[in-house]
C-alpha cells in the first residue's frame, strides 16, 4: 500500500468549519480499514465458509468481529499507546500459539461439519459466537498492529501535532471500511448459496477446513 505524504499534512493541517471536522481522516480511515481487511486470510475463509453455511448474518457477524478488532488495533496505533504496542509485540510468542491452535481447532471443526440442505436459522448466541471468534482471532495477530502502525507514521498520525479528533475520525474509518469489505464479501458470497448442494457444501466445508487448519498450523510453527 502507498500512500502520498501529502496526506500528513492534509491530516495534521486538519481545520475545522462551524465547529465540524473535516472528512478527510474518516475517508482514508475507511480506505485503510478497506485495505487491511481485504486480503483473503483464515478470517476470511471462515466468513466465506460461515456465509455459505449459515447464511449471509453469520458471515456478516463474523467479519463484524474482526472489523472492531482491526478498530482496537488502530485505535492503539492511532492514539500512540507505545506501551501497549510493545508488551502486544513481547508477547507475540504466545499470542500466536493460542490463535494458531484455535484456527486449528476452527479448521477442524469445519473439515467434519455435516453440511445442511439449506441455511440454518441462526440464532443471537449463534451470531454472538461467530463474532466473538473472528475478533479474537483476529487480535492474536499481533502483526496487524504494525501494519497500522507503518500506514499511520505515512499519514503523520503518531505525531503529536495530530489533531484529536483527527485521530478519532480515522479510527472510526477503520471500522467502517473493514465492515464494508466483510460486508460486500458476505452479500456477495450469499448470492451463490441456493445454487450450492449438499455435496458442494461437503466439499467446500472440507477445502476451507483444510485450508483454516494450514493457516493455525503455520502460525504455530512460525512461533518462534
Amino acid at each position: 500500500m502507498t500512500l502520498g505524504y501529502a496526506s500528513a499534512s492534509i491530516l495534521s493541517g486538519e481545520k475545522r468549519q462551524g465547529g465540524t471536522l473535516n472528512a478527510v481522516p474518516l475517508l482514508r480511515g475507511i480506505a485503510i480499514g478497506f485495505s487491511i481487511a481485504a486480503p483473503v486470510g483464515p478470517i476470511g475463509v471462515l466468513c466465506i465458509q460461515r456465509t455459505l453455511a449459515h447464511g449471509r448474518a453469520a458471515g456478516l457477524a463474523t467479519g463484524l468481529g474482526a472489523a472492531t478488532a482491526d478498530a482496537v488495533y488502530g485505535a492503539i496505533a492511532a492514539l500512540g499507546l507505545t506501551a501497549l504496542t510493545g508488551a502486544l509485540v513481547g508477547t507475540e510468542l504466545w499470542i500466536r500459539l493460542l490463535g494458531g491452535a484455535f484456527l486449528l481447532y476452527l479448521g477442524l471443526r469445519t473439515f467434519f461439519a455435516r453440511p445442511a440442505d439449506r441455511p440454518a436459522s441462526t440464532s443471537a448466541a449463534g451470531l454472538a459466537a461467530a463474532y466473538a471468534s473472528t475478533f479474537f482471532l483476529t487480535l492474536t495477530n499481533p502483526m496487524t498492529i504494525l501494519s497500522f502502525l507503518a500506514v499511520f507514521a505515512a499519514l503523520g498520525v503518531g505525531s503529536s501535532s495530530a489533531d484529536t479528533l483527527a485521530r478519532v475520525s480515522l479510527i472510526l474509518g477503520v471500522l467502517l471500511g473493514s465492515a464494508l469489505w466483510w460486508l460486500t464479501l458476505s452479500f456477495g458470497v450469499g448470492l451463490f448459496r441456493s445454487r450450492l448442494g449438499s455435496g458442494t457444501m461437503r466439499w467446500i466445508n472440507r477445502i476451507s477446513g483444510g485450508v483454516i487448519a494450514v493457516f493455525g498450523l503455520f502460525a504455530i510453527g512460525s512461533a518462534h
